[in-house]
């Protein structure tokens, strides 16, 4: 597709940031290694493609008009996006990338250790891994997968089921041992009434979770809403490791918390969530390829934890 006419090259926006930082042509065509007879025919090539004056010239010096002020931010911008675009294609090398999206504390502390294991088997794969919380919309988006909750899924996306989600209450060692010491020497049955004396950390993009938990109970929901808020688990993690209440987190996110001893289960319980799922465009041929191997790989780590 040809370039509109008013559409600047590289070399024009190059010489207009350069220019726009030193306000001297002839230092900006040592910034350059160009000649200061070539930055200045970029510069007004630019003004005569835009139709406007991007600088007051007197005596030789520079200044930058209102609208080449307002327009040099966006132009370092382009030129920053573009060294940053051309440096990740770069890391790629020749490898098969695949454009992947995931849950954030999903991500960091189940997905992203086990890739190694997956490099193993598919060295000639590589990973542009974001972070998402929402579901992604493949149609505005470069992604060619997204791990997340199977209900999240839009209308006619491919969904591969992988593993159910098990929340438990998880508090920092001190903090669990009193709660089971609360129920032990009261002999109270209802755990759930005890569980509310103390701050219960809230989820704040799944502020239902306290609520699914209590259940039909006849406990007040104002008792067990006013913990402290958190954007995603990881921070409620860490919040209930340094002791500040009780989480209500995925199991599968807490595994060597548990294991270290840095967090204690507060109840005996699990209450059953989602189903985390690979989700793909409805049109994205995932039958072979790197894709198809990557599905493959997951189906099989996630067969682990049981059924979806």
């Amino acid at each position: 597709m040809m370039a509109k006419a008013y559409t600047p090259t590289l070399s024009e926006l190059q010489a207009f940031v350069a220019c726009g930082k030193a306000l001297s042509t002839t230092d900006a065509a040592k910034d350059l290694g160009l000649t200061q007879s070539a930055v200045s025919r970029a510069v007004i090539s630019l003004e005569s493609r835009m139709g406007v004056a991007l600088f007051h010239r007197t005596r030789q010096r520079l200044s930058l008009s209102d609208t080449g002020r307002a327009f040099l931010p966006d132009a370092q911008a382009i030129l920053s996006d573009l060294d940053r675009s051309v440096l990740r294609a770069m890391a790629f090398g020749s490898n098969q990338v695949i454009r992947l999206a995931c849950l954030p504390t999903l991500a960091e502390r189940w997905l992203v250790p086990k890739l190694a294991g997956f490099a193993k088997i598919a060295p000639h794969v590589t990973f542009d891994l974001s972070s998402r919380l929402d579901m992604p919309d493949f149609a505005t988006s470069r992604l060619d997968m997204a791990i997340h909750h199977v209900d999240q899924a839009p209308a006619g996306a491919q969904v591969v089921p992988l593993m159910a989600e098990y929340l438990i209450a998880v508090a920092s060692p001190a903090l669990a041992r009193q709660i089971r010491f609360d129920t032990e020497a009261q002999q109270i049955d209802e755990e759930n009434r005890l569980l509310t004396r103390y701050p219960l950390l809230q989820q704040e993009t799944r502020p239902h979770l306290w609520l699914d938990w209590f259940g039909l109970t006849e406990i007040d929901p104002v008792t067990f809403s006013r913990g402290a808020r958190f954007a995603h688990f990881g921070m409620v993690v860490t919040a209930a490791k340094a002791g500040m209440g009780v989480g209500l987190v995925p199991e599968i996110l807490v595994e060597e918390e548990l294991r270290q001893g840095t967090l204690a289960r507060a109840s005996d319980r699990r209450l059953r969530g989602s189903t985390y799922a690979l989700v793909t465009p409805a049109k994205r041929e995932t039958e072979s390829g790197p894709e198809a191997e990557f599905r493959d790989w997951l189906l099989t780590e996630a067969q682990r934890y049981g059924e979806a």
